[in-house]
């Protein structure tokens, strides 16, 4: 998995509306990308709900949410909807990015759940990898933006 002052691969994701972003473009402002294994599970929903509960502190902090998963961007679309996500889902086809930041499988089979804090110029001040603990990405994630080191 990559880590702090690691550099972000330049991947191409699909947003919820179709659209092909590549990540390069995403910087300039700090980033908080993280990867979870499916739209509309409990834990999943868990994670993403509580990124969306303190989304306006990491907007406070000036940066933006990205969630990513391998579901399509109509499964995307109706989880942001259904669960009034107020920041980006993005469709990684074929799991090209999980790969390129070296996410790791739960119990060999199941997609990683991973934060990424990554910096205004594209270089990571923050990872953390955990399938188990979804609620503990939003809080670690903050203290990254707030406090790095």
């Amino acid at each position: 998995m990559l880590n702090r002052g690691g550099r972000v691969p330049d991947v191409m994701l699909v947003d919820a509306d179709g659209n092909p972003v590549a990540l390069s473009m995403l910087t300039g402002r700090p980033l908080v990308l993280f990867f979870y294994p499916k739209d509309d599970t409990p834990g999943c929903t868990m994670e993403a709900c509580s990124f969306r509960d303190a989304y306006q502190s990491f907007v406070d902090a000036g940066a933006e949410v990205i969630g990513v998963s391998s579901d399509s961007a109509d499964s995307h679309a109706r989880f942001r909807g259904k669960h009034r996500l107020p920041y980006r889902l993005f469709s990684d086809p074929g799991g090209r990015a999980r790969r390129a930041f070296g996410v790791p499988k739960t119990l060999g089979i199941l997609p990683g759940r991973a934060t990424f804090v990554i910096g205004a110029d594209g270089a990571i001040l923050y990872a953390f990898n955990s399938q188990f603990q979804p609620e503990r990405h939003v809080a670690n994630a903050l203290q990254a933006l707030r406090f790095p080191a």
